[in-house]
């Protein structure tokens, strides 16, 4: 059955928690995904709890380029000839007890999606979990001096009321799904609420985005409803920011290109979320442009 591949270790104090999931794999673009969530259940002290177990879900030898086929095996590293650690792919749940919350961070599934969703959900059947968020992240024509934008589909509709009010954009989408969207799908039939949050980052920024994973991870701070220090995150994303400015400007097409993704950034968000603002802007005889 899927549900042995479910390893609860222990049960800590929780009652009706939410849940947050962040997944390696397609919808981690600039490591935002994961990175938030690492950095939650690092400052919330969340400890592991329960796992899912990696066989039968994944592909390992997978036929083609080195550069394709390593993002699909087992990670290994090797010391002066001698093998250190030998890894398969990790789905750990962490609870944080103080907040009511579980924490999840895996990597997407390649193989039976339908039973690695069923091992999501017997952990929310048993630990009575009402509401599940995703974090996700991809690459798009965002400057990185601007905050990523959220785009978010829900298990509901109800869900969209409260969603609106974080200054969320609501997905319009049809193309290849991900693991998330299958799983929202089964919760909508277990009348579980599912929320995806998927950020877009800057496609021209390459690795581990602290900037974005800064923004998100204080987004979603909001959203849960979690009182955390994050100053220590912050400084490491204005320093990210600057350093990534000063490369820019050496690179004067590049720094063209970005000036004009920030002119669009900012008239988009001018004109489809601040309507009334600048209604009453003009009302005043103040020019917009």
């Amino acid at each position: 059955m899927a549900h042995d591949s479910l390893n609860i270790y222990h049960r800590p104090s929780l009652r009706n928690p939410q849940l947050l999931l962040g997944f390696s794999g397609w919808m981690d673009g600039g490591e935002v995904s994961t990175g938030s969530v690492k950095y939650l259940i690092e400052k919330l002290e969340a400890t592991k709890f329960a796992e899912i177990m990696p066989a039968g879900f994944y592909i390992y030898n997978f036929p083609g380029m080195m550069e394709v086929t390593a993002l699909f095996r087992p990670h290994t590293r090797i010391e002066d000839g001698l093998i250190k650690a030998f890894e398969f792919p990790s789905n750990i749940f962490f609870a944080d007890e103080s907040n009511n919350l579980i924490l999840f961070l895996g990597k997407e599934p390649n193989l039976q999606w339908e039973a690695y969703a069923d091992c999501v959900l017997a952990l929310c059947e048993t630990f009575d979990v009402q509401r599940m968020h995703f974090i996700g992240s991809v690459s798009g024509l965002v400057p990185h001096t601007r905050e990523p934008r959220l785009f978010c589909s829900a298990s509901n509709a109800k869900l969209k009321e409260t969603l609106q009010h974080y200054g969320v954009n609501f997905s319009n989408y049809e193309g290849p799904a991900s693991l998330i969207t299958y799983l929202t799908t089964r919760c909508a039939e277990c009348d579980i609420d599912m929320v995806s949050l998927v950020a877009t980052v800057p496609a021209y920024v390459q690795g581990n985005n602290p900037r974005c994973i800064e923004a998100v991870t204080r987004r979603l701070a909001g959203i849960l409803g979690l009182e955390i220090e994050s100053d220590d995150l912050r400084a490491i994303s204005d320093e990210f920011e600057k350093r990534l400015s000063d490369v820019v400007q050496e690179q004067p097409e590049l720094a063209e290109n970005i000036h004009k993704l920030e002119e669009d950034y900012d008239n988009e968000i001018f004109d489809n979320e601040m309507g009334d603002l600048k209604t009453w802007l003009q009302q005043q005889g103040i020019r917009l442009d």
